[in-house]
């Protein structure tokens, strides 16, 4: 059952993308080997104290509290018409230096400020990569192979998952045999392998499909305006009609003149269409957050992250300063909560796939 799955998926999707998309999420998964060797960089060769630690690590993944922004960035502008390989080209390039540099200058793995920096750099590209992959499924599901969208979604978990076990019980391992600098040289090897993984997916460059988006860009900014006149025409059935003349008058005016800017801006500067599309992305999403059925889930989330606070550092140095725990054994006990994602993740796809979230959060 499984093979025909499997076989399946490929026939619908191609190799070379189930395999990106794997790739991309076992790196993500496989972070923990080498954020292991960070921490103790940080406490024994810095010699940093937890708050310090902390604060580095909080603004090291920064990057990943405004993933909306990067998928703003590539819905709108597209580079060399293409709006996902080029930015999953970049992000990767992004992750593969950062480890590089740190793994062969020691003097910048020396110094917290430069140690911040890189790794700050080093999440943007993981944070990007996040994203594009998130559109590339999301758009490879969109039409009449909808049906594997939770496949995709398992398998990308699934891979993460893996990429944490495995991640875990290496870097446990290796900082009892090797150097942090090698590490940190091991690691890049995924990002480089997923920056030639890239070369085997291909994306169409968008033409019509663009100017399409421009010709539709009055539909969104003007929906609301048609509707307010209309508002306002309705309770006042007996009020003088040449005011309704007006108000429609003004509309189609606005409309018109909108329609005049697109067409001479369009085979004008990229700026100038990015522009007007960035704003009618942005007018897209303000609109949607406030429906109640996006909203409330919305806020739901943002608070039950925010209430809790990140504490993984400061139960690092408790675990090694004052249990006194072997990397090994720290690398063997993250085991068990990556294990704990692989086992939820089948057990979503399994069973809780198509009940509601109300009822699964119950």
């Amino acid at each position: 059952m499984r093979i025909g799955w499997a076989t399946r998926m490929r026939a619908s999707f191609g190799a070379p993308f189930l395999w990106l998309v794997t790739l991309v999420y076992f790196t993500q998964g496989f972070r923990s080997f080498v954020w292991t060797a960070v921490s103790y960089q940080m406490k024994d060769i810095l010699k940093l104290s937890p708050s310090a630690s902390q604060f580095v690590v909080s603004v090291a993944h920064s990057p990943w509290s405004i993933k909306p922004i990067y998928g703003i960035l590539s819905d709108c502008i597209p580079i060399s018409g293409r709006r996902r390989l080029p930015y999953l080209v970049i992000s990767t390039i992004l992750s593969l230096f950062p480890w590089l540099i740190l793994g062969l200058a020691n003097s910048l793995r020396s110094s917290s400020d430069s140690l911040t920096a890189f790794l700050t750099l080093q999440n943007l590209g993981s944070a990007m990569a996040d994203v594009v992959v998130d559109a590339m499924i999301a758009e490879a599901v969109r039409s009449e192979l909808a049906e594997f969208a939770g496949d995709l979604q398992s398998l990308s978990w699934s891979a993460m998952a893996l990429g944490g076990i495995f991640g875990s019980m290496l870097g446990g391992y290796t900082l009892s045999h090797l150097t942090i600098d090698t590490i940190f040289l091991l690691f890049s090897v995924l990002p480089a392998i997923q920056l030639l993984s890239c070369a085997l997916v291909k994306e169409t460059p968008l033409q019509l499909e663009s100017l399409q988006h421009y010709k539709n860009v009055e539909n969104l900014e003007f929906k609301e305006d048609a509707s307010h006149y209309k508002r306002k025409d309705t309770p006042t059935r007996t009020s003088d009609s040449s005011r309704r003349r007006k108000n429609n008058h003004k509309y189609h005016k606005r409309k018109l003149n909108l329609k005049s800017e697109i067409s001479e801006k369009q085979p004008g500067s990229l700026v100038a269409r990015y522009n007007i599309s960035l704003r009618s992305t942005i007018y897209s999403l303000a609109k949607a957050f406030k429906q109640p059925i996006i909203l409330r889930p919305m806020a739901w989330f943002f608070f039950s992250n925010v209430a809790v606070p990140n504490l993984s550092t400061v139960m690092f140095y408790y675990q090694t300063e004052v249990l006194n725990l072997e990397a090994s054994f720290l690398g063997t006990a993250r085991v068990i909560g990556w294990s704990g994602l692989m086992f939820g993740t089948y057990a979503y796809n399994r069973y809780l796939k198509r009940k509601k979230l109300r009822h699964v959060l119950m």
